[in-house]
């Protein structure tokens, strides 16, 4: 199945240690049938490649300013050190260029102390993309994983140092040039400001386990902004939060391989108006999940506990259970879906005004490792006003109730206390108003009426009430519909 186009609404320095190499080419140069953006543009947005090139690499000890005049290439991993910032104008576009075996490719870290100031605008956003993307001799060969990704790390509390207050980030190689570590005492911290802003194709696996999500943020403080951000075709995760207490807003993960969202190591704070759909071509042989949250690797009782607060998401699975249940998925050949929801290893979660569709299993909570079900029953975890939608099949047969499952000790979701939540789902307005939704069906969107989101086609209008919703009032829309300009987000494969 070819990819079709995703369109959402919500979005002269010295350089010591880093070589910055220009190359010309040709003025006017087309981006094909990628449009940087769409309609009018904004202020010094171009329509064209720029006509120079410039590579990146190493380590960057200097205050860094791109412009939007060039197009930049990272060659390897290209570190921002401590006490400088790498400022992006908008309408910018930086490819990361291929790696090879244990050598990740192009990729961008933001160590501990640094900032990044990547501000892009509704209308031209901040893209870092593949090195393939704007190569019109070969349409559409850009793949995921063709380079590194974006790490950003701070100087916020995590629950798993190696050493004093530290970690090492995963998927960096040894060798390295400048510090990969993370972590600290300040939950504040501020590393910068990431801000309608696209990253495509990216994702690396150093091994298993020890992987560059699209976006990773290691100990990242609440100093920092984290606000229309899009992940697409990652390699690995979309989105992931090592510790740290940055909040971030208006968030998309398209076709991620592994989780959308994913939550660990004492990462406490506030995910808000995001969207996640699944790759319903590939899944990754871990389980690929909506939300993934973990308190450690181990599920061990540290003093600083994962306690993510997830409002307003959608989390949009795969349409059927054929595709839910099947355990071969490429690239490996062992892929396979999890669930919308996997909170397990003794993480605490926060869930309000969410929708979860198109998984064999909808929330799930897991005590197989440590007591996030205990936690969930006690009050220190909560789910609200939320859908839960499951297949109701799978191979897990201590499932009793699968759109909000218990894992393990196999105790049904109807045992579990939920919290109370006013009805706001159109066409459930007969059930209990002081109750979450669970629906188990084999057409997830049947209860919802969402236009068309399980379309290969990923459009603003997929995710609108349809129907006489629209007329009663419903209050399905996702946030991705309500924001304005709606330019921000455009991708074709």
């Amino acid at each position: 199945m070819k990819r079709k186009p995703l369109i959402l609404s919500a979005l002269s320095v010295a350089l010591l240690g880093v070589m910055l190499i220009t190359s010309c080419k040709k003025d006017n140069q087309k981006i094909g049938d990628r449009p940087l953006n769409a309609g009018v543009l904004a202020t010094g947005c171009l329509d064209a490649l720029p006509a120079t090139d410039s590579t990146i690499t190493g380590v960057i000890n200097t205050d860094l300013y791109l412009s939007n005049a060039r197009r930049y290439k990272l060659n390897g991993i290209v570190y921002v050190t401590a006490g400088h910032t790498l400022t992006i104008q908008h309408g910018t576009r930086i490819l990361g260029l291929a790696g090879s075996g244990s050598t990740p490719g192009g990729g961008l870290v933001i160590t501990r102390g640094a900032k990044i100031n990547a501000v892009g605008l509704p209308d031209c956003p901040i893209v870092f993309t593949s090195y393939r993307y704007d190569d019109a001799s070969v349409p559409d060969s850009a793949k995921s994983g063709d380079w590194a990704g974006v790490i950003i790390l701070g100087r916020a509390p995590i629950n798993n140092p190696s050493s004093g207050d530290s970690a090492r980030i995963e998927g960096i190689p040894n060798g390295f040039p400048a510090s990969p570590f993370y972590g600290g005492s300040n939950d504040a911290d501020n590393s910068g400001t990431l801000q309608y802003v696209r990253i495509e194709y990216a994702g690396y696996e150093l091994s298993p386990d020890n992987e560059i999500n699209g976006l990773t943020l290691g100990g990242v403080g609440s100093g920092t902004t984290i606000d229309y951000v899009a992940v697409t075709e990652s390699r690995d995760d979309a989105f992931e939060w090592f510790g740290g207490s940055v909040n971030a807003t208006h968030l998309i993960a398209i076709n991620s391989l592994d989780d959308m969202f994913d939550t660990d190591n004492g990462y406490k704070g506030t995910i808000a108006n995001a969207l996640g759909v699944a790759d319903q071509l590939r899944a990754d042989k871990s389980q690929s999940n909506g939300i993934e949250s973990d308190n450690n690797s181990t599920g061990s009782v540290t003093t600083r506990i994962t306690h993510a607060k997830y409002n307003n998401l959608t989390i949009v699975g795969v349409p059927n259970t054929t595709l839910a249940s099947d355990t071969v998925k490429k690239p490996s050949g062992s892929g396979r879906y999890g669930r919308a929801a996997h909170l397990r290893r003794n993480t605490e979660f926060e869930i309000s005004n969410s929708i979860f569709i198109g998984y064999n299993f909808g929330i799930s909570i897991d005590s197989a490792t440590g007591t996030a079900g205990a936690k969930y029953r006690s009050g220190i975890s909560t789910i609200k006003n939320s859908f839960a939608h499951g297949f109701g099949a799978g191979s897990v047969t201590a499932l009793t109730a699968v759109p909000f499952a218990a894992e393990s000790n196999g105790v049904p979701a109807t045992g579990l206390r939920f919290d109370n939540a006013k009805t706001w789902f159109w066409d459930i307005a007969t059930l209990a108003a002081n109750a979450n939704v669970g629906i188990k069906n084999a057409v997830p969107n049947a209860s919802l009426w969402l236009t068309n989101p399980f379309s290969s086609t990923v459009t603003v209008n997929n995710f609108k009430s349809n129907g006489a919703a629209a007329s009663a009032g419903s209050k399905i829309d996702t946030w991705v519909l309500g924001s304005t300009p709606n330019k921000w987000v455009q991708v074709k494969w």
